[in-house]
């Protein structure tokens, strides 16, 4: 079966760019082909600096003849008295039939006329050379580029082209206004291994015809090279590295003959804190540091690279890179000495000069925002504690917040991280404790920029403690607060401010820590504030804030907790205002409430007590009782009672009582599920037994009571979930 070769030589491309366009091929092209009913082919792709390339075997000479159907006008139409219109005439020439092929098929909409079409196969060769231009003109990619004075856009200038079919070259143009290249079998080689061009005999042995060239075009061997390599290098140090996933694709993408070079720099330099220099080293120069211990606490004066060159100058290239490394840490040691100069208090007049968004003014507003938001965050710290030790805590905790608040942002305006943004926060902490800020301080400056991560094992939790939590969470909120005060709201997948993101991280920082946040309050008085100072519409942008982290929440269920849909409505509720507020005023019971369903679920618990309660979650809508009522001494009447049922529902109701307001106290859902279960045998006797009722009584009070009997068994359950929104046998 033929094979065929695709290879397009370009200019240096972006690292990034060949990363996203060998993902994009390899979605694209095998679906491509099966619209043309080529679903057999085999593709891979291939990618280096200077080329992307797609070889595809399986494929057919020809494409198989096929027969289409095809729908005409309405048969009324089509034909009058027997006899075939110039809509049916009309038709049958444009499908190239006679009129005797058609035929008069019914329809969800009436009778139309079809016909069986046999459309022969193309041959393949054909087929390819028109598929070839809209994959590569249909790559997308950030900054995409023209060259000429053509309208088509890549990301660098294409400068060769390569097309085999089997061992015959395709004839293809890819043409750019005045610019055309033209396909061959003669593809470049390694600039400096390899100069000089290589001529490829047949579409299969393309791999084996660069590696000749000294170009591995396989993306994962060249990465499994460089992991090799890399390692390599370090254990004959005696040492440790870290291979940074980011940083070992960006150095696959940047190379077609891997080789790792190792390089050092003066142990002066490694009084610099670590973040520094392995900043400078991963980020900047894309090396991979090199660690005394496992625990990558302390650095060696030794770097690994990751060469293009010719592995007998590796001696070379390392002095070249060291001259390089040398040059950045210098400038490195020469910030850091310079910001340590003075305390990080001292910076905070120079955040008025940066501006954080033109309509809400400089950084330095922003931060008096932070800490006023914190503020009123521990003030619902104090106003929820339930003991004074608790309340110890909060006022321990309380001083150290407020001095981490007002400093968060001040380390932007050093020259560290002006110079190296990626170290914000890191900076900030480290220039606290050499300004003799508190150790928790620093730690809270340093940490309020990070997020919740999520490792197989547990969840590890960042910010590490109160202070830095606290300050992470108002920081966030004041940037949710005004870009949706400003109207900027996420939208489709255009989320410009990572205000997803944000919400997130405010979500799971408060679920985790298990902080007692009611957020309800919170965002109305941010709004409130932000309203007033800004002249701004309050209602609308608390109700489209609250809107925006119910959904969040909901997402962070289905995506993080593998939630199914029906028991995510069943917590959140469906248009349900009680469920919303009670999702936001408490973010870690709505955590608690999802684990306990998911498990009852999976074990089985779920099924034994579903019939009974959504049973008599449907019939309880009739009737009007309030959701919050949960004793059965208000609002039933056992006078009324007329079967034993009725009493043995009634006292199982009671008995129910007591162990819902348990398990809601403690959050002890299980506890509840147990009642609920016990309570099923006596509700199913109510509905179905030997004195079983019939609920809607033609005496409306005797109606109303029975009602009333089902509405508290709702609203017990309710005190977990909505088990109405609940799909059995999901």
């Amino acid at each position: 079966m033929p094979a065929f070769l695709l290879e397009v030589g370009t200019e240096e491309l972006p690292a990034g760019f060949l990363s996203d366009a060998i993902v994009q091929w390899r979605s694209r092209i095998p679906e491509s082909l099966k619209t043309h009913n080529l679903p057999e082919a085999v593709v891979e792709v291939y990618g280096t600096p200077r080329r992307l390339a797609v070889l595809i075997t399986g494929l057919p000479s020809q494409q198989a003849d096929r027969e289409e159907e095809i729908k005409g006008p309405p048969a009324q139409a089509a034909f009058k008295d027997g006899q075939p219109t110039k809509a049916a005439i009309g038709f049958a020439t444009k499908q190239g039939v006679d009129i005797s092929a058609l035929e008069i098929r019914p329809t969800d909409k009436g009778d139309f006329v079809f016909v069986n079409k046999q459309i022969p196969g193309r041959p393949i060769a054909d087929i390819l050379t028109e598929l070839v231009p809209q994959w590569v003109w249909n790559l997308e990619g950030k900054r995409l580029m023209r060259w000429g004075s053509g309208d088509k856009r890549f990301s660098r200038p294409i400068r060769w082209l390569v097309a085999l079919l089997d061992g015959d070259v395709l004839p293809l143009e890819l043409k750019n206004g005045e610019k055309t290249v033209k396909s061959d079998r003669i593809s470049q080689a390694h600039r400096v291994l390899h100069p000089q061009p290589v001529s490829i005999s047949h579409a299969t042995e393309y791999v084996n015809t660069l590696r000749s060239g000294c170009v591995i075009v396989a993306p994962e061997e060249r990465e499994n090279i460089i992991v090799e390599q890399v390692n390599a290098a370090v254990l004959k140090l005696g040492s440790i590295t870290e291979i940074y996933p980011d940083l070992l694709e960006e150095t696959t993408n940047l190379v077609e003959f891997p080789t790792a070079v190792v390089g050092k720099f003066e142990d002066e330099f490694l009084e610099l804190p670590i973040e520094v220099s392995t900043t400078v080293m991963v980020t900047h120069q894309r090396y991979f540091p090199v660690f005394k211990t496992a625990d990558k606490t302390e650095l060696l004066p030794y770097f690994v690279t990751v060469s293009n060159g010719d592995p007998a100058k590796s001696d070379i290239i390392a002095v070249g890179n060291e001259r390089v490394i040398r040059a950045r840490l210098a400038d490195g040691r020469f910030f850091y000495e310079a910001d340590l100069a003075k305390p990080l208090e001292s910076f905070l007049p120079q955040l008025e000069t940066v501006t954080f968004r033109e309509e809400l003014g400089s950084v330095r507003a922003k931060v008096d925002r932070i800490c006023k938001i914190t503020e009123q965050i521990f003030q619902q710290f104090f106003a929820q504690a339930q003991s004074e030790d608790e309340k110890s805590v909060w006022e321990k905790n309380l001083p150290l917040a407020r001095r981490a608040a007002l400093l968060c942002k001040a380390d932007l305006v050093t020259q560290m991280v002006y110079e190296f943004p990626e170290l914000q926060g890191i900076m900030g902490g480290r220039y606290a404790l050499a300004s003799g800020e508190d150790p928790e301080v620093a730690k809270a400056i340093s940490d309020h920029y990070r997020t919740v991560r999520l490792s197989k094992t547990k969840n590890e939790i960042v910010p590490e403690n109160i202070p830095g939590q606290v300050v992470g969470l108002s920081d966030r909120l004041d940037t949710l607060v005004c870009i949706f005060g400003l109207g900027l709201i996420p939208s489709g997948s255009s989320d410009p401010f990572a205000l997803r993101r944000a919400a997130n991280t405010v979500i799971n920082i408060t679920r985790y820590v298990r902080l007692p946040i009611n957020f309800n309050e919170l965002l109305e008085q941010i709004a409130t504030d932000f309203a007033t100072d800004f002249n701004k519409e309050r209602e609308s942008l608390i109700t489209a804030l609250k809107d925006f982290f119910l959904q969040r929440i909901r997402t962070i269920l289905q995506e993080e907790m593998r939630l199914d849909y029906d028991l995510v409505n069943a917590i959140l509720g469906e248009n349900d205002p009680e469920y919303a507020e009670r999702a936001l005023q408490d973010l870690s019971d709505v955590d608690q409430r999802a684990t306990c369903l998911k498990y009852i679920r999976q074990e089985g618990t779920l099924d034994k007590i579903y019939e009974t309660v959504n049973r008599s979650t449907r019939l309880a809508a009739q009737g009007d009782l309030d959701f919050q009522q949960l004793e059965p001494t208000a609002v039933v009447n056992p006078e009324l009672f007329q079967k034993s049922s009725e009493s043995a529902f009634y006292n199982a109701l009671v008995e129910l009582v007591p162990e819902t307001l348990a398990a809601q106290q403690n959050r002890d859902y299980l506890r509840l599920i147990a009642a609920l279960e016990k309570i099923a045998p006596t509700v199913s006797k109510f509905f179905d037994g030997e004195d079983s009722v019939l609920v809607m009584d033609a005496n409306p009070d005797i109606k109303q009571n029975r009602l009333n009997l089902l509405g508290l068994l709702r609203n017990n359950a309710r005190v977990l979930a909505d088990f109405g929104a609940i799909v059995k046998n999901l």
